[in-house]
């Protein structure tokens, strides 16, 4: 009768278990940390987004395998959990933002925009017959000459950050955060303490192939993509890069 009755609730979205839980959404948290590894770092010159794209095989496109994305020019996102899921999220996020432009005649705020989808997450946990979204948002931009940060849960709810990862790995990245984190560092320190921080979870070297990474500026509010080349650039300068016939990991996510 036990196990009936848990059956029930795992099923049912809409319905809580007696100690207040709601499993399809834990369970929806487990899908994001199956996912790998996505970093956002709020600094004093702009928001960095950097994301570990590990690629399963040789013969995949890499350039198929989108984890940061253009929400608005001035807005930039980064997925850790179900890739289908996020795009559902994103293409959301990109249509409230130019409704905003079009309506008000100005950019959308960064928390406006994380509140909106949030919202709509959360209808996805008091709707019979749907799931929730199996995904994680890291949400950064300028909003007004100042950076901001968000995460938004499965559940629905919105969380400001100066610097978090989602997905795999989540709190080894997060301890290495709050050992090196700095409020008062400048975007290129930003950087290379994504990289490091991403690195702690790949046996401490990276390849530019295997990572994403853009940039939000305070000074120009613009979403940035970094390079391949830069990438390169930066992992040697920091003595991350790692040899060429190390082999990818699988994962897409």
């Amino acid at each position: 009768m036990q196990g009936q009755q848990q059956q029930a609730y795992d099923r049912g979205i809409t319905i809580f278990s007696p100690d207040g839980r709601l499993y399809q959404v834990e369970y929806a948290r487990e899908a994001v940390k199956r996912g790998t590894a996505s970093i956002g770092i709020r600094t004093a010159g702009g928001v960095v987004l950097a994301v570990d794209k590990r690629i399963r095989s040789s013969l995949m496109e890499r350039t198929s395998v989108e984890k940061i994305h253009k929400a608005d020019d001035h807005i930039g996102i980064a997925s850790a959990g179900h890739v289908a899921d996020a795009r559902q999220l994103i293409d959301f996020a990109r249509r409230n933002a130019q409704i905003n432009r079009l309506r008000y005649g100005e950019p959308i705020g960064i928390e406006t925009l994380t509140k909106d989808v949030t919202d709509h997450i959360q209808q996805y946990t008091q709707v019979g017959g749907a799931r929730p979204f199996g995904v994680a948002l890291i949400i950064g931009g300028i909003e007004n000459g100042e950076p901001r940060l968000y995460e938004t849960d499965p559940s629905g709810t919105p969380y400001e950050w100066k610097a978090l990862a989602v997905g795999a790995d989540r709190k080894e990245i997060e301890d290495y955060l709050e050992e090196n984190y700095d409020e008062e560092m400048e975007l290129e320190s930003g950087i290379e303490l994504a990289l490091r921080a991403l690195a702690e979870a790949n046996e401490g070297k990276l390849r530019p192939e295997s990572i994403g990474m853009a940039t939000i500026p305070t000074e120009t509010a613009e979403f940035t993509p970094i390079s391949d080349d830069e990438l390169d650039g930066y992992l040697s300068e920091f003595d991350l890069l790692a040899e060429e016939d190390e082999g990818d990991e699988e994962s897409d996510e």
